[in-house]
């Protein structure tokens, strides 16, 4: 039997754009994608601490050390710059697998560039 548990978190990060023009999706800054161990085009569940929206997107790799967490497209409309977010990805394993597995946790400050 599998099981979908969380396989990287981005905790509370502040947005720094949102960018209703642009094809879909977030940009988030390459080292926060490295430490959270995501990669492009990956899913993502987004949850806005600021007004409780909910909803899924990808992964667009952004500048290194740029602190850079961008919604675009329709998501830029369910954020504001400055929101804070949680940002986390799910992964399909055996269940006794799960039960061991230890996921990448990101614990960004304030301005996203410093990992704690």
């Amino acid at each position: 039997m599998q099981i979908e548990v969380v396989k990287s978190k981005i905790h509370r990060v502040k947005v720094t754009g949102a960018d209703l023009n642009y094809i879909g999706s977030i940009t988030i800054d390459e080292t926060l994608m490295e430490a959270a161990n995501l990669i492009e085009g990956e899913k993502v569940s987004i949850v806005n601490v600021n007004n409780g929206e909910r909803f899924d997107t990808y992964v667009i790799k952004g500048i290194k050390n740029s602190g850079d967490i961008t919604l675009n497209g329709p998501a830029a409309r369910k954020v504001h710059k400055g929101d804070i977010i949680i940002i986390m990805s799910y992964a399909l394993m055996e269940f006794e697998e799960a039960k061991t597995f230890k996921p990448w946790l990101v614990f960004p400050n304030e301005t996203n560039n410093s990992l704690t």
